[in-house]
């Protein structure tokens, strides 16, 4: 009888961890020459840019905040941020999450990869928060790059709101950092897409420019006249919404549901990203993707978000219009005149008078007879009237008002020259911009306090 020696069986391979995988594929991005600039640029470029601008005598008026950027440090960062919402968060994450995994694509490196790691959904992770890491610390910069050069150049001074109240400096700078911080959710959607476009689209060069494609499509939609519902349904609105921090009371409502909106397609397109990730065949060389389907099973639960998203704010909001109605108009205008009114009569070492004297009311008409005064336009025209303590007469003032769809409004003042007729009103100082000449306002669109 002969004895058998059993032979030892070899140690299991564990994966490895997920922290070992995220370092790993953070220094992989970090060594790409392209992200560094980015980086570079994120940092640097926004006080560049915010300096430069601040210090001209012609400024960027026909964005937010813009007429104010040599008036306060802090207008410059709301510049850069409209920017950034429109142009640069939507590259930043087409570079970064739109090819995460398209690059082992291309560099065929995906075996190499699993063979390290053994686990699909530990690299999908690791790769998931290294471009996440990447993303916020590009945002992070921009925010504090154009926030750091508008205070050098012009100075940490009080900054006025969209409804004409004085902001402190330190309430500015925390009502700045509020937007950048509301930017951020639409921002997680966007870089989910990339990543859903980066696994479904493989080398392709439009699993690259998904997110930047999504971001034009969307930004196209909210400048149609599209109902409050439709407009809230999408990611993008926030972009927009962060502008009700700077109104008292703030406009909380159309923020936090188009954040939460946001965080919804964050969620679902990073899960629809993972389950085409897991159907992939890494063994065949000539597929670098996960079929024609990919984009339908990628495409069509988003559509249902927006659908089922339009439905919920419908029901729940009454905003199926456009928000935008005489009533609203007018209160957000008379509010606005009371507070910059105050502010002129400090600049004139008038007595002092507040809102509750001043009584200000707005009669406001779009488009003659013969419109209905709703809806955006450059064609609504107001009078406002205010009372002063111990004068009997009314005083009246005129202003055009070109109202955009996402409720935003430019208030030019057509006279009298001694109210808002001139851009400058002269001062025991000197002559000092007039806040009642021109000015940003923003209309609520879900705002339904009644009129009065």
């Amino acid at each position: 009888m002969t004895a058998t020696v059993a032979e030892p069986e070899a140690p299991a391979v564990r994966p490895a961890s997920v922290r070992r995988g995220y370092r790993f594929e953070l220094v992989k991005l970090l060594s790409q020459w392209r992200v560094r600039l980015l980086v570079l640029a994120c940092w640097i470029a926004p006080a560049l840019f915010v300096a430069a601008v601040s210090l001209q005598s012609s400024l960027p008026t026909d964005t937010v905040f813009g007429r104010l950027m040599n008036a306060t440090g802090w207008a410059g960062s709301l510049v850069m941020l409209g920017f950034a919402g429109t142009y640069a968060l939507p590259l930043l994450t087409s570079v970064v999450a739109g090819d995460v995994f398209a690059s082992e694509d291309r560099l065929g490196t995906w075996r190499h990869l699993l063979v390290a790691v053994r686990s699909y959904r530990q690299i999908f992770v690791a790769k998931a928060l290294a471009s996440l890491t990447v993303i916020l610390v590009l945002v992070a910069g921009m925010a504090v790059s154009s926030a750091v050069g508008g205070v050098v150049a012009v100075g940490n001074r009080p900054l006025v709101g969209l409804d004409g109240h004085l902001l402190a400096p330190g309430g500015a700078a925390v009502q700045v950092l509020l937007a950048w911080a509301s930017v951020l959710a639409p921002t997680l959607a966007l870089a989910a897409i990339g990543l859903l476009g980066s696994v479904a689209l493989g080398r392709s060069p439009m699993g690259l420019l998904l997110p930047a494609v999504v971001a034009i499509a969307m930004a196209l939609a909210q400048l149609l006249p599209l109902p409050v519902a439709v407009r809230l349904a999408l990611p993008s609105y926030t972009f927009v919404a962060w502008n009700g921090l700077f109104t008292s009371p703030v406009q909380f409502g159309p923020l936090l549901i188009s954040i939460v909106v946001s965080l919804v397609w964050a969620v679902t397109a990073t899960a629809l990203a993972y389950l085409l990730f897991l159907r992939r065949d890494f063994t065949n060389l000539t597929s670098d993707a996960v079929g024609r389907r990919a984009i339908t099973v990628g495409a069509l639960p988003l559509v249902g978000l927006v659908v089922l998203a339009f439905a919920i704010i419908a029901v729940a909001t009454p905003s199926l219009g456009s928000g935008i109605e005489q009533d609203k108009v007018q209160r957000s205008l008379a509010t606005a005149f009371a507070h910059l009114y105050r502010l002129q009569t400090e600049q004139l070492n008038r007595p002092a008078v507040t809102e509750a004297q001043l009584a200000a009311t707005a009669a406001c008409d779009k488009g003659g007879d013969l419109v209905a005064d709703e809806g955006p336009g450059n064609d609504w025209r107001c009078v406002v009237s205010w009372h002063l303590p111990d004068v009997e007469a009314v005083g009246t003032a005129i202003y055009q008002l070109d109202v955009t769809s996402d409720g935003r409004f430019v208030a030019d003042g057509d006279g009298p020259k001694e109210v808002n007729g001139y851009f400058q009103v002269r001062t025991p100082a000197g002559d000092q911009p007039n806040p009642l000449w021109q000015f940003d306002g923003n209309v609520e669109l879900l705002r339904t306090t009644p009129k009065g």
